[in-house]
């Protein structure tokens, strides 16, 4: 059996380290770009592990070499959603189609309710599990 001993929300890389200073964020926006990677910063109030599909801030930044750029980006992203889930997300087209390199966490919200595992039990001997986020509850953008 796994378990999370952080209890806290886990995607990507890093996941199951303490929290990233903006330091060693820094120096990890830095790798990539030093190989040619592109950043994005994506945010959301619903983290199940089946959205994949965040709300990107701003623009993919494409042709920066100094993490201080993406840094920035971070940053008015905690002003305008400080209670939101935050990630960063390195692409590299370097083999002419865009694919995730580097994908990790890099704000979370002060409370995280975590998710309920709901069992069904169907037809004959079948089990269908699925996962219901606690937050999910409340209306959008209004869940932390």
């Amino acid at each position: 059996m796994m378990t999370n001993p952080t209890g806290k929300l886990t995607q990507g890389q890093f996941s199951f380290l303490p929290e990233l200073s903006d330091e060693e964020i820094t120096l990890q926006v830095q790798y990539g770009l030093d190989r040619g990677y592109a950043w994005s910063v994506e945010f959301t109030d619903d983290p199940h592990p089946r959205n994949t599909y965040w709300e990107m801030f701003g623009m993919p930044m494409f042709d920066l070499r100094d993490a201080a750029g993406v840094l920035g980006e971070l940053k008015e992203c905690r002003k305008a959603y400080p209670n939101h889930y935050m990630r960063l997300m390195a692409f590299d087209s370097t083999r002419g189609v865009e694919s995730i390199a580097m994908s990790f966490i890099v704000n979370r919200p002060k409370s995280e309710p975590g998710f309920a595992l709901d069992r069904q039990e169907t037809q004959g001997r079948t089990v269908r599990y699925t996962t219901r986020a606690y937050s999910a509850a409340r209306p959008e953008m209004e869940r932390y």
